[in-house]
């Protein structure tokens, strides 16, 4: 009779064979197909205006995603820990946290499309730096300007509800999170293989070509620098739309003077004093959430390894299973449920949704139960980020909303921070299952600051939001 580290040893076996399998491979390809296929044919219901923008936000992601999975791998290769692991998360939350109503004010002032450029423009130096890290240090430095970079998710989300109606936010968000969420299906498979690439030596002539650990970073920047071209070309800039808002009343007549708006740090303060206003709950909802599972995020893969056997060649496609649900979820279901429930109600779904599936990942047996625990996470995102961020921007001053977004982002950067360092310290002191544990209970305690939103909303058919 086997003793139960034997039993997990076994376990842990049969779960790298599934992962490795060439089976499984190919099963994960067709499944990508798939969904490639539905995203395809359901963009006839998107706006054409938002098209441009969401394969901008996914050839981001894929370039981002090709180096999160590896991330843990690398700092292991170069002598980290999960603590270091967490730290390294968080330090992309440091800059994005500092970075993000910076961008968010400047996209208001400027325009939503030269702040975007520039970010990108950051984000492939980050990537260069990290394919070609040779100490944590260096990783560090990556992070940080990849993180000050990505302080525009602000921007883009302003940008969606410039060029959109207030009753179509939450489904046009989903859509944009769809676009990004299939950049995170197929960028850790991509990732993984340009690893596989990397790792051998090609000879091309008299010629020994070895690219080594920098393949995937390099890749990613490649990605990047397309994307800059294409969003240069095709991306045309939504600002003015808030601005026929802010300067007409629901009438067609000139509204009065404009006034002094806040400053980032007035807004930041705000949120902080007065946590019962709208703006401020919808603010701390998504900070909350947002901590409890990208700190969970941040030692996945080394849960995974250690207890079901995934390998850095493997972690992909699991990335992948996440990323397809989260599309699928996001173009099949979130519109029609948001008009059945309401952007309130949905989003406390997704909190009991996310809550379950973050509980149960230390409770799951087997590669089903394992697969079940999973699919509840981002099946919980779908429904709480697009709908937080769509009632963001229905209370606040359209002239502002970027200011806003950008502040929500602090927010979630301030939790970016936090939560991978405390879930790094709880995976190596008290055990694995504590970071699952304190996760969910966080996001189900945060369900309370959602009570009674319906109320502060204004209705779908509103064509002004009020200020916050």
């Amino acid at each position: 009779m086997m003793t139960p580290q034997e039993a997990g040893e076994a376990a842990q076996a049969v779960s790298l064979a599934l992962f490795d399998s060439p089976v499984a491979k190919v099963g994960f390809g067709a499944l990508a197909l798939v969904v490639v296929f539905f995203l395809v044919r359901e963009l006839r219901n998107v706006p054409a205006k938002l098209h441009v923008l969401m394969f901008t936000a996914f050839l981001d992601m894929v370039g981002a995603l090709i180096i999160v999975p590896l991330l843990p791998f690398y700092a292991k290769r170069l002598g980290g820990d999960a603590e270091t692991v967490g730290i390294l998360v968080s330090s992309f939350a440091v800059a994005q946290l500092v970075s993000a109503p910076m961008w968010g004010r400047f996209s208001d002032k400027f325009g939503r499309r030269p702040t975007l450029l520039v970010a990108l423009a950051a984000s492939a130096i980050a990537f260069v730096i990290f394919g070609y890290a040779e100490s944590i240090f260096t990783l560090f430095v990556s992070r940080i300007v990849l993180g000050a970079g990505g302080g525009t998710v602000g921007v883009i989300q302003a940008y969606v509800a410039d060029a959109t109606e207030p009753k179509d936010r939450a489904r046009s968000l989903g859509w944009l999170s769809a676009a990004t969420n299939l950049g995170v299906a197929l960028g850790p498979v991509i990732g993984s293989w340009a690893a596989g690439i990397g790792a051998n030596t090609y000879h091309v002539g008299s010629l020994d070509i070895h690219i080594g650990h920098a393949a995937p970073g390099l890749l990613a920047a490649a990605l990047c620098v397309l994307n800059i071209g294409f969003a240069f070309k095709y991306l045309t800039e939504s600002k003015h739309m808030t601005e026929e808002h802010a300067t007409r009343t629901p009438g067609g007549t000139p509204a009065a003077p404009r006034v002094a708006r806040p400053s980032a740090i007035t807004s930041i303060r705000r949120v902080m004093s007065h946590p019962g206003e709208p703006a401020a709950r919808l603010i701390w909802i998504y900070a909350i959430t947002m901590g409890a599972f990208m700190g969970v995020n941040a030692i996945l893969a080394l849960f995974l390894a250690s207890e079901h056997g995934v390998t850095e060649s493997s972690i992909g496609y699991f990335f992948m299973y996440i990323g397809v649900i989260s599309v699928i979820t996001r173009v099949m279901a979130l519109g029609r449920l948001v008009d059945w429930l309401g952007e309130p109600r949905l989003s406390r779904v997704g909190m009991v949704l996310l809550a379950l599936g973050l509980g149960g990942l230390p409770l799951a047996r087997g590669i089903g139960g394992l697969a079940v625990a999973v699919a509840l996470i981002p099946l919980g995102t779908a429904f709480t980020f697009p709908c937080v961020t769509a009632m963001l921007s229905r209370v606040t001053d359209p002239r502002d909303r970027g200011l806003f977004m950008g502040v929500q982002q602090t927010f979630g950067g301030a939790a970016r921070v936090l939560f991978p360092v405390l879930m790094g310290t709880l995976f190596k002191r008290l055990g694995h299952g504590w970071p699952f544990a304190v996760g969910a209970t966080l996001v189900l305690l945060t369900i309370t600051l959602g009570l009674g939103l319906e109320k502060a909303v204004k209705p779908k058919s509103a064509s002004t939001p009020t200020p916050a």
